[in-house]
C-alpha cells in the first residue's frame, strides 16, 4: 500500500479555525524546542497539525536524513516517506490511526500528559539508523485536539523497529501497542531497585565492574547478578542497550 502525506492527518484530530494571532503566540513554543534543541543530545521538531507540516525542524534532525533542516521542514510529512522504509511508513501510519484512538479516551487534562514512544529507521542514502522517537502534546485546541506536538530523536536501545509505548505521566501503568494483534495492551511500570539504578548511574560515569563492586560495597558476583537481572527486565543485551532504554523510557528519575 504507497502511504501519502494525508494519511497521517486523521480525523480524529482535525485541527481548525486557528489563526495568525494564535501563530505569533507559538513562536515561544519554538524558542524552547531551539533551546532544547542545543542543550541536550535530542534531534528536536515540532508537528503542526493545523498546517499539516512542520513547525520547527533542529539541525541535528538533517544531519540524520542528509539534508538541510529548512528542507526538511518544506518537506513536512514527505520525511516519512523520502527516508523511513515503505513498510515502516505503514507502520507509522498504523501507529498514528491506533495512537490517536486511544489519546482520545483520556480527558484533555490527561491528554496533556502523554508522550507516545516508537522506534523505525531513518535513511540517508543507503544508511539506516534505527531511532527512538517520542512525541508529546505541546499545545491542544479548545476541544482537546493536538495543534502542535513536540517530537525528539534519539539512538534506539533495540534492534527493529516497533517498541510502541503510550505512556502518561504520573500513571503507574502504561500502553504496549502490539503489531502482530493490532490492540494496546495495558502494563505495569516497570520499576528498578535501588542497586540497579546505582549501577546505572556508575556505568554511565565509565566505572569498570570491578569499580562499581568497590563503590557500593557489593562482591562482583553481586554487581555481576544485578545486571543480568537488570538486562532480562529491560529485555537488552547489555550495558549500553540498558542505558540507552532507562534514558529514552525517563526510569533513571522515576520510581
Amino acid at each position: 500500500m504507497e502511504i501519502k502525506i494525508q494519511d497521517f492527518f486523521t480525523s480524529d484530530n482535525a485541527v481548525n479555525g486557528l489563526t495568525e494571532k494564535e501563530y505569533k503566540q507559538a513562536e515561544i513554543y519554538v524558542k524552547a524546542a531551539k533551546a532544547l534543541a542545543r542543550s541536550s543530545n535530542q534531534c528536536v521538531y515540532i508537528i503542526d497539525y493545523f498546517k499539516q507540516g512542520f513547525l520547527y525542524v533542529s539541525e541535528s534532525l538533517a544531519y540524520l536524513c542528509g539534508v538541510s533542516a529548512a528542507e526538511i521542514k518544506d518537506f513536512g510529512y514527505e520525511m516519512y516517506i523520502r527516508h523511513v522504509p515503505p513498510a515502516e511508513s505503514a507502520m507509522l501510519k498504523e501507529i498514528n490511526d491506533k495512537g490517536f484512538a486511544l489519546f482520545n479516551t483520556f480527558s484533555d487534562e490527561e491528554k496533556v500528559d502523554c508522550t507516545i514512544t516508537y522506534d523505525f529507521h531513518l535513511t540517508n542514502g543507503k544508511t539506516q539508523r534505527l531511532i527512538n522517537h517520542k512525541l508529546t502534546p505541546l499545545v491542544l485546541t479548545k476541544d482537546g485536539r493536538i495543534w502542535l506536538a513536540l517530537c525528539t530523536v534519539a539512538v534506539s536501545a533495540h534492534h527493529k523497529p516497533g517498541k510502541i509505548i503510550l505512556r502518561r505521566e504520573g500513571a503507574d501503568s502504561h500502553y504496549e501497542y502490539d503489531l502482530t494483534r493490532r490492540t494496546w495492551m495495558e502494563k505495569p511500570n516497570i520499576a528498578l531497585s535501588a542497586m540497579e539504578r546505582d549501577v546505572l548511574h556508575l556505568s554511565a560515569q565509565g566505572y569498570t565492574m570491578q569499580e562499581i563492586a568497590a563503590t557500593l560495597c557489593k562482591s562482583i558476583d553481586t554487581v555481576k547478578a544485578c545486571k543480568r537481572a537488570l538486562f532480562a527486565k529491560l529485555d537488552v543485551k547489555n550495558i549500553a542497550e540498558a542505558l540507552s532504554f532507562v534514558t529514552n523510557y525517563k526510569m533513571l528519575w522515576r520510581n
